[in-house]
């Protein structure tokens, strides 16, 4: 219990130092990231404002009861991609939210680049 309450600690952290430096703007909102152990949620965030653009989550599929994996996690940031396109949103400012740049965070960004978003 001790080694969980620390890593957290240190993600919190990390988390906090990095929020210091990204907002998002209406021109180039935030993109935040959340991972649980079976799932991913993101949303677009204009900080500014104090709004949330668009939104995705891999709870959405009821169907799917299994833990979101690299490519479920790549289809999301896919949809994700789509559902800002629709809002006029092309850029974005990618906030990690403390987790490493690896795995499903990963492919969570690839599948948003290939949707078309930049940052």
């Amino acid at each position: 219990m001790k080694k969980i309450l620390e890593k957290q600690r240190l993600r919190d952290r990390r988390k906090k130092r990095i929020r210091k430096k990204i907002t998002g703007t209406a021109e180039k909102p935030r993109l935040s990231i959340f991972r649980s152990a079976k799932h991913v949620y993101a949303q677009v965030i204009d900080d500014d404002a104090g709004l949330t653009i668009a939104a995705v989550g891999s709870f959405e599929n009821k169907g799917q009861t299994n833990r979101a994996g690299k490519d479920r996690c790549a289809e999301l940031g896919k949809k994700l991609a789509e559902a800002c396109a629709a809002k006029n949103v092309s850029s974005v400012v990618f906030d990690k939210n403390g987790y490493a740049f690896h795995g499903r965070v990963k492919a969570f960004a690839d599948g948003a680049r290939e949707g078309g978003l930049k940052f």
